[in-house]
């Protein structure tokens, strides 16, 4: 994974604000040269540092409104082949390795409570997952973010700007 500079980051984060602006705009915003901005855009890019454009397609525009987490405990011996047969089940978008009492902590999506009973089924019916403990989203109180993160990398306390 790349490590971003401090100039990377003032990219990146006058990209957060002004997400259709062009290399020229946040150039011209940043103080930097056309060349700058765009070689620096291209490196970020062929990097780790972007997330897939897929991440930034909401679920609920997709009919897959109800957002629930679940907590599986599973058979560590059998991690490797649970994981390949959560990855079938469409629902899941992202799922995570964590310690505590249980073992994945997958987020998942569906269009009713019937299809998240569903889900929860399938998710029972894969060989070593033991339980799923459920718990329904209510509200999104704050979303996925990274700006504050880039201001407190440039030194600013976030929403200073």
């Amino acid at each position: 994974m790349q490590q971003l500079d401090a100039t990377d980051l003032k990219i990146l984060s006058a990209m957060c604000r002004h997400p259709k602006a062009s290399a020229v705009a946040l150039a011209t915003e940043l103080g930097l040269s056309r060349n700058t901005v765009q070689a620096r855009l291209a490196r970020i890019e062929t990097g780790e540092a972007l997330l897939p454009f897929e991440q930034r397609v909401n679920p609920a525009a997709l009919g897959f409104g109800l957002v629930s987490f679940v907590n599986i405990h599973v058979r560590q011996r059998m991690l490797h082949s649970i994981v390949e047969q959560l990855r079938t089940i469409p629902e899941i978008v992202e799922a995570h390795g964590v310690t505590g009492s249980a073992d994945i902590l997958a987020r998942v999506v569906a269009a009713s409570a019937e299809e998240l009973f569903r889900v929860n089924g399938q998710i029972l019916d894969i060989a070593g997952v033991e339980r799923a403990d459920t718990s329904l989203s209510m509200a999104e109180l704050i979303p996925h973010r990274t700006l504050p993160l880039m201001e407190l990398g440039l030194g600013n306390t976030p929403g200073s700007n």
